[in-house]
């Protein structure tokens, strides 16, 4: 029995020396034009159940706050009302030195790991941005546009996505060096990269998060949002679409099985969908006796609206919509959050392009329909 209560004792002291869990780090910065009110620090949480607390600032303008975290997180730092920053802690000391008057003012932020790695890729594109290179392709674009040469604005525009490659390509190489962070997340989430051009580049990387990260809620909406991802990658076999026509009757993507067809979403509302409809109408009346077919799926909310912008805009092939705007089932299985949205799959239902616009369309159409 003794020996049973000291065994008790012994766990009661250990926990007492662990504290509570998590680590302290030091936020601490300098204010150049201090203003009346206090300075405050609150987590950001989607649930905004995030902590807030007050920061006092010393008579030389500096300050220091001691902070216990649990988890990587964004922060709000609040100036005076004045000048607000969002940053992201971690398990580094950050120095955060502002101007506090001006909502645009100075901002320094020292010491992250995650800042560093968010600055090194604007660098990256915007060094990208800046160079000879880009001011000489901008400068023949625009003698190509005013001397309405349309040969050579397309052979521009490839040199110019070309470039741009270039440079994605090397943010992808930094960042799948990278160990996971929050700042590691936010660029990926932030669409610096087209994810699907650079899908192996997020599933390597949520595998790692799952590795390392298990218990993040941080991790847990990055692997969720890469495994919607991957249903509609390229290589896969497109989700079924089973939707009202026109008429009311219920129509299947696959009962178009045998054609390559252009899954379309768009809406009446969609400016940039109605600018591409006339590109659209082209590729159809030059390929639909090859084997091409076009499945449009409306996310209007009305049915008078959908049927008008068809007549304008002279759309003939398959249409179908359950009239639910961004709630239409399709737009759930196929994880829009934006349209104009198309994917191109072949005779066998499976995904071989995603969102051509303009003469790429085309250009895919007579590759892949050459020798019908």
């Amino acid at each position: 029995m003794k020996n049973a209560w000291g065994s008790v004792v012994i766990l009661i002291l250990l926990a007492a020396c662990q504290g509570k869990p998590g680590w302290e780090i030091v936020l601490s910065g300098k204010v150049g034009f201090p203003q009346a009110g206090e300075i405050s620090i609150k987590e950001l949480r989607q649930d905004n159940t995030g902590a807030s607390d007050t920061i006092k600032l010393k008579g030389d303008y500096s300050y220091a706050k001691k902070l216990r975290l649990t988890e990587p997180g964004y922060y709000q730092v609040n100036f005076f009302n004045r000048q607000i920053v969002t940053l992201i802690l971690d398990k580094s000391n950050v120095e955060l030195n502002v101007d506090g008057n001006n909502p645009n003012g100075f901002v320094e932020v020292k010491g992250s790991p995650d800042q560093n790695l968010i600055v090194k890729v604007q660098q990256v594109l915007g060094n990208l941005q800046n160079s000879p290179q880009m001011s000489e392709l901008e400068m023949e674009f625009a003698q190509a546009s005013a001397q309405q040469n349309q040969v050579r604005i397309e052979e521009l525009q490839l040199e110019y996505q070309q470039l741009m490659d270039r440079g994605f390509q090397q943010v992808a190489d930094i960042l799948g060096e990278e160990p996971p962070s929050l700042g590691l997340l936010n660029l990926l989430q932030q669409n610096v990269l087209d994810r699907d051009k650079f899908l192996d580049l997020y599933v390597t990387t949520a595998e790692k998060f799952k590795k390392e990260w298990p218990g993040s809620r941080h991790a847990k909406d990055f692997i969720e949002m890469v495994e919607k991802m991957k249903i509609t990658a390229v290589g896969q076999v497109a989700p079924e679409i089973n939707l009202p026509n026109t008429e009311g009757v219920l129509t299947t993507l696959s009962s178009l099985r045998g054609k390559y067809v252009l899954i379309d979403f768009w809406a009446k509302w969609c400016g940039p969908c109605r600018r591409e409809n006339p590109n659209v109408v082209k590729a159809y009346h030059k390929f639909k006796d090859k084997g091409f077919e076009v499945f449009g799926v409306s996310l209007d909310r009305t049915r008078e609206e959908w049927l008008q912008a068809i007549a304008e805009d002279g759309l003939e092939w398959t249409q179908v919509s359950d009239l639910k705007y961004f709630e239409s089932q399709a737009a759930h299985d196929y994880n829009i959050s934006a349209i104009p949205f198309s994917i191109l799959i072949d005779p066998q239902g499976k995904i071989i392009a995603k969102n051509l616009r303009g003469p790429a369309l085309e250009k895919k159409l007579e590759e892949v329909l050459s020798g019908i």
